[in-house]
């Protein structure tokens, strides 16, 4: 019998106070005792919403069911028939807005914890599961190369390689991984985690160059031309930070919160072990009120910064991951809502030693759908900070489209492909954040997952 309980069973965490002193992280994960209550929560209904709202298409009440019947290796392997990273999306895939918010028990209580549950079945299987050899397929003689190594890269190279293809990725940092492991915190995904990934993918045969800037070391057509890959998957990201363009932005303090995190995360500034240069602020003011905003401002709580974050709109319009905005109030953070900055101020020295904010109200809604924020007039104030880091978001670097001619760009600057994840010029594929802008890693990854498709429909045409 299904377990009628409204509410879900609540994550295990680290204190909040120990927590904002180490990097360790926060969430401990469900027991197998959660797991299995909480698996006996699912009605496994006829028309399986949740399974829509997932962008990768997890078959979300068999893996549950097989959970029930405590077969977590099989709710493993139901996972992984479409999701390659269910380590990685147990941990940071915003559930509540995807698969839980069709869930539904939601209707009435509240969903079904399906993140914890496949975050719980990945750590069951790596935990024992420790000496496994993941078997190459079978090669079907065909090249493809992969440029990044993000959730898109990492996704399309697993469906590739799991078809027989010869699959490269090249990437551009010296370690594999893109947003996960440069701008998601140690506390929220362990690297080891996506180690394990990526080491897994090795095990079937993908190779791995790191250090690889395609566009200036060599081209997408020289990838084509000169070293026989008959397609070319573009999932290089979104990594160029945005700024406000106010006065004092170039002084000596003021960072984009992808410059800290990357210091922080790839570069392990946080470890006594490593010598990375980072400042160590007193008092730091955090930009923004997204998952980037809320990671920046956790992070320099733990290097031990008092810690302010300034968002233009109100408390409710917070577009943060409801558990991760939670987590920051916990930790300690300050918040400044309806407050924009208007000008870092700096010393003789060209030192940040403040930040001058004024109030805002809220109007009608823009063209986002949320109520425009408008400027109080006399309500200016400065805040005593002697750091900034903006976390405003990021766009697209036009490197690849800029190197391959043909490619054409969509409005807003990244790569336009169709419903193939195809580029107007044929055998070259994109996704994730380079097609899209910013979003979430679940949706990078279905972007990979749909190229994939497309390289085998597009390379098997080519042999009729």
């Amino acid at each position: 019998m299904p377990n009628m309980r409204n509410d879900k069973n609540p994550m295990p965490e680290q204190d909040p106070v120990v927590r904002s002193g180490n990097f360790d992280e926060v969430a401990l994960g469900y027991t197998e005792e959660m797991a299995l209550d909480e698996a006996a929560r699912c009605l496994n209904c006829k028309n399986r919403p949740c399974v829509s709202g997932c962008p990768v298409n997890v078959h979300i009440p068999d893996f549950i069911a097989k959970i029930v019947e405590r077969d977590y290796e099989g709710a493993y392997e139901t996972i992984t028939l479409t999701n390659s990273l269910p380590a990685v999306c147990g941990r940071v895939c915003p559930q509540e807005n995807q698969c839980e918010s069709k869930c539904v028990r939601g209707i009435k209580g509240e969903a079904v914890g399906i993140g914890r549950l496949e975050r719980f079945t990945a750590d069951w299987h790596d935990a024992h599961n420790k000496e496994e050899a993941h078997a190459k397929v079978p090669s079907n003689g065909h090249k493809v190369a992969v440029v990044g190594g993000g959730p898109a890269g990492l996704t399309a190279a697993g469906d590739l390689v799991n078809m027989g293809y010869d699959v490269t990725v090249f990437e551009s940092l010296h370690k594999v991984g893109g947003v996960l492991v440069y701008g998601i915190p140690q506390f929220r995904l362990p690297k080891e985690i996506v180690a394990t990934e990526v080491e897994k993918l090795q095990q079937k045969g993908v190779t791995f160059v790191t250090d690889a800037i395609v566009g200036k070391a060599i081209t997408v057509d020289e990838l084509m031309d000169e070293e026989g890959f008959e397609a070319v998957f573009v999932g290089t990201g979104a990594g160029l930070p945005m700024f406000m363009n106010i006065p004092g932005e170039s002084l000596v303090g003021v960072v984009s919160a992808n410059e800290y995190l990357t210091r922080i995360n790839l570069m392990k500034a946080y470890r006594d072990d490593y010598d990375t240069p980072i400042a160590r602020p007193k008092k730091v003011a955090v930009v923004g009120a997204g998952n980037v905003a809320m990671d920046a401002s956790r992070s320099a709580r733990r290097m031990g910064a008092e810690v302010t974050l300034i968002y233009r709109r109100s408390e409710k319009e917070v577009p943060a991951r409801a558990e991760e905005f939670a987590h920051a109030k916990a930790e300690g953070i300050n918040f400044h809502f309806l407050t924009n900055p208007v000008e870092i101020l700096g010393d003789e020295n060209g030192n940040v030693c403040g930040i001058r904010c004024i109030r805002m109200e809220l109007g009608e809604p823009d063209a986002s759908g949320r109520r425009r924020p408008i400027p109080v007039e006399g309500s200016e104030f400065v805040e005593d900070v002697d750091y900034v880091i903006m976390a405003l978001g990021t766009k697209t670097n036009s490197l690849i489209r800029d190197t391959t001619p043909g490619i054409e760009p969509t409005k807003k600057g990244g790569i336009n492909v169709d419903e193939k994840g195809e580029t107007s010029r044929p055998g070259i594929f994109a996704g994730g954040d380079a097609v899209t802008g910013a979003a979430t890693v679940i949706k990078a990854m279905g972007a990979g997952k749909t190229a994939a498709a497309g390289i085998d429909a597009y390379i098997r045409s080519k042999e009729q």
